[in-house]
């Protein structure tokens, strides 16, 4: 039982501290709807599609572990805004404010006691809990990095 107690923890502190990156709170913290849609030569996004991609895909996550019949979007086109900047402010919060709700929504499952960690979802094809909690801190921290380099090439983070 104590391992799986440790297991738990070492999980949440995975999905929201940032133990090897900067927290997700920080990195996200004050960018604006303009700095959102700029882009920067040579590469194929900008803030905003991050921050969607990021948000589409842990609502993808979050559904397909909570509910069995629950369908997945197109791969990939499905998974990506096609807007390069969001549609003003209130969007853009509301994205971010979306994506810290599903972190927190996924420690709520990982915290859970009464779900085994490594039973694979009937629904699946052999994923359950575990990897799907790995998958979301994975995901997440290769795209803020991405978040990370793209705003110091922007010039809005030090």
């Amino acid at each position: 039982m104590k391992q799986d107690q440790v297991l738990r923890e070492q999980l949440t502190k995975l999905l929201k501290s940032g133990q090897a990156f900067q927290p997700m709170d920080k990195l996200l913290e004050g960018i604006t709807a303009a700095e959102a849609g700029k882009t920067v030569d040579g590469l194929p996004y900008t803030l905003w599609k991050l921050i969607e991609h990021l948000r589409i895909a842990l609502y993808d996550i979050l559904e397909f572990s909570r509910d069995p019949v629950y369908v997945s979007p197109e791969w990939p086109a499905g998974y990506w805004p096609q807007e390069n900047a969001p549609a003003d402010q209130e969007a853009l919060d509301n994205s971010i404010q979306a994506i810290k709700d599903g972190v927190d929504a996924m420690v709520q499952l990982v915290q859970d006691t009464s779900t085994d960690l490594y039973e694979p979802f009937a629904h699946g094809t052999g994923q359950n809990l575990l990897r799907e909690a790995m998958l979301v801190a994975e995901h997440n921290a290769y795209h803020l990095g991405e978040i990370l380099v793209l705003r110091r090439l922007l010039g809005t983070w030090k």
